[in-house]
């Protein structure tokens, strides 16, 4: 039998937005309140679309502050983490939950919701934005996070990874150190780029 090679795998995608992006997609998607909220639990959660359409109100605990993205021992978990709502999204959910009449978070017309992408890419296309999916949210939070300059092994938890080598293997080139003591150890002019640059100017 012929030996077959294997397709090379894809490039990572390099898609995340910034500060400015977010507050686009946001301005257009509170024209559309459950996309709103969504989108607010997908970029403060940093969890998949999945584990964010599936939250349900007894998994919200507004005294502790926490969202449980897990479902159940047997249920799907991977990627799924326990973690902290922060200021922004108490408010908008405290707000949200007199207004639902299901038990779930991200709600329509009074119940669950399968898909999200119909209305996201239209919020998408109104913001002037290009190449964002709801997982390109995920990645937008991780790699702000790690651009904060917050531990590799605390936003590696955030993320729900199976280990931190995932995490550093994806993210480590967005901390603002990284290599940076590797550049420095490779920095043969130190104390003597003056000089250089004095003969490379005559």
């Amino acid at each position: 039998p012929h030996k077959l090679s294997k397709p090379p795998k894809p490039r990572p995608k390099e898609r995340w937005l910034t500060d400015d992006e977010i507050e686009r997609l946001l301005s257009e998607t509170v024209k559309t309140p459950h996309l709103h909220v969504a989108v607010i639990l997908l970029l403060s959660t940093a969890g998949r679309i999945g584990a964010v359409l599936e939250i349900t109100w007894d998994r919200v605990d507004f005294e502790s502050r926490t969202i449980d993205l897990r479902v159940d021992d047997d249920g799907p978990r991977k990627g799924r983490a326990f973690v902290p709502m922060n200021v922004g999204a108490n408010a908008i959910l405290t707000e949200w939950k007199p207004m639902c009449d299901s038990d779930y978070v991200v709600e329509y017309k009074g119940g669950p919701i399968a898909s999200i992408t119909n209305a996201f890419n239209k919020a998408v296309k109104r913001a002037g934005l290009k190449g964002v999916t709801p997982h390109v949210l995920r990645h937008t939070a991780a790699v702000h996070m790690v651009a904060a300059g917050h531990p590799m092994a605390r936003v590696s938890q955030y993320l729900g990874h199976s280990s931190i080598a995932v995490t550093e293997k994806i993210y480590a080139r967005f901390a603002p150190d990284h290599l940076r003591d590797e550049a420095a150890s490779l920095d043969f002019i130190k104390g003597r780029s003056d000089l250089l640059l004095k003969a490379l100017r005559q």
